[in-house]
């Protein structure tokens, strides 16, 4: 069995780690490298880098802050926002990135999984999927969660693993910052349905969530930023408490 991840996410806006509730009232969390330093210490598996107004601003990802993270880490580093090409995976790579994060422009134009893949192998296309339930079924949001699109989660998890991609990052909006735990139906659903790991993000908020998590689900990692970035629990308990409940984590 593959031990479990803990993975915290940097979401950035104009430079600086910020956190929202639900995708929206967004508040500042610190300074992103300060807090990469903090999170190695404290004994992280991965990190994971979102830029996320990257899409809607129409721009690239932040590289330059990109490379200064990455000068301070030695562990798996994915970075995600703005993506929509070959070249913007090659930039960012040269940064400093091992693998990437695609969301909106995979949605709109799935052979761009493909093109990664064949380019850098799967290995480094992570897909991320925003979802959230409407009407009874999950559905894939794109442009930083403001836009629904017609398509199922399952059905997009599936139709992405096909094209190439090596990971999932599963995000339930309806759980996002609320700290009252993951959505374990949808993540189980997902982990069902594709033969890659499948990280799940949204709702942590105490050490016995990401247990349950792991318990109840074929998750491989678990992603959480608000409950690590404001100080409610270091990644360093919270590998020590997993231990306690029999749980293996790196």
């Amino acid at each position: 069995m593959l031990k479990k991840r803990i993975i915290p996410c940097l979401d950035i806006r104009d430079g600086r780690t910020v956190k929202g509730v639900h995708f929206v009232d967004i508040r500042d969390a610190g300074d992103p490298v300060e807090l990469v330093r903090q999170y190695v210490r404290q004994g992280a598996d991965e990190l994971v880098f979102l830029d996320i107004t990257a899409t809607v601003e129409k721009r690239k990802t932040l590289t330059r802050l990109v490379k200064r993270i990455a000068e301070q880490i030695s562990i798996p580093f994915t970075v995600g926002g703005g993506i929509s090409s070959v070249q913007d995976v090659s930039a960012l790579i040269r940064a400093g990135a091992d693998k990437v994060s695609v969301n909106s422009a995979a949605v709109m134009r799935p052979e761009l999984i493909g093109e990664i893949a064949r380019e850098f192998g799967s290995q480094c296309v992570v897909v991320a999927v925003d979802t959230k339930r409407v009407n009874g079924e999950w559905v894939v949001y794109v442009h930083g969660g403001r836009t629904p699109v017609a398509v199922r989660t399952l059905d997009w998890v599936r139709q992405a693993c096909e094209a190439g991609a090596g990971e999932v990052l599963l995000t339930s909006m309806d759980h996002d910052g609320t700290r009252e735990g993951f959505a374990l139906d949808i993540t189980q659903k997902v982990c069902e349905a594709v033969p890659v790991p499948v990280i799940a993000s949204g709702g942590a908020g105490r050490a016995e969530h990401f247990a349950t998590l792991f318990r109840e689900t074929a998750a491989t990692g678990g992603l959480a930023a608000g409950i690590f970035h404001y100080g409610d629990l270091t990644i360093e308990e919270l590998k020590q408490y997993l231990k306690t409940q029999n749980i293996q984590v790196r």
